[in-house]
């Protein structure tokens, strides 16, 4: 099982954005405004999370009606709305959690939704944030990642939260064996794939992966 999570950022055409990512059978999700992208792209959702303070009564009654699930929280809560909705899905027995609509608008909350990815509760689970042709993970320490595309596809690594070390990588333009990749500079940006398949590797740490 696959959950898509549509969160309230900015989705110039979710039309095209959901045919890139969405497959049969995948369980719609969306966190409170994202609803308007999943609506937009055709999708109804099976489940809307959060305070629900973007959905008007009509829409909550054409959604229930429609047998959508909402779940919701009180304005006043500690946890973001896309939080909420990916540690419902952390719970659910999905083998990948993609984000859509996550980038863009306010700067303040396109960072926060990349620092969920290294929510402890995802911990084991392929989570994407994706935006348009670019794809973001969190590489913990002791993992590896696998990169799979066309050489010269750009690949950015950068830590976040302190320093991330046992850095090692195959496939990359610009190779690393158990390097350090310090939290600050910006020595890991603009990175490519070598060829068709590449491998980071990290020891310790945490790692962002810009694909």
């Amino acid at each position: 099982m696959r959950i898509i999570i549509f969160a309230n950022g900015i989705m110039a055409d979710p039309r095209a954005e959901t045919a890139r990512w969405v497959q049969p059978g995948d369980v719609i999700v969306t966190a409170d405004g994202g609803t308007r992208h999943a609506l937009a792209a055709g999708l109804p959702p099976a489940h809307v999370i959060g305070d629900l303070d973007s959905l008007d009564a009509e829409l909550r009654a054409r959604l229930e009606t429609a047998g959508t699930e909402l779940h919701a929280h009180p304005p006043a809560k500690d946890a973001t709305d896309l939080e909420l909705a990916l540690l419902w899905a952390a719970e659910q027995a999905a083998e990948q959690i993609i984000i859509l609509g996550g980038l863009g608008g306010r700067p303040d909350q396109a960072l926060a939704n990349q620092l969920l990815l290294a929510l402890p509760a995802l911990a084991g689970r392929e989570v994407i944030l994706a935006d348009g042709d670019w794809a973001i993970r969190c590489i913990r320490g002791g993992e590896t990642l696998t990169l799979r595309g066309a050489p010269g596809d750009t690949v950015s690594l950068i830590p976040l939260g302190g320093d991330a070390h046992g850095v090692t990588t195959t496939g990359l333009r610009y190779s690393l064996r158990d390097g350090t990749l310090r939290f600050g500079p910006a020595r890991g940006v603009s990175n490519a794939l070598a060829d068709e398949v590449a491998t980071v590797q990290v020891g310790k740490g945490l790692l962002w992966c810009f694909y």
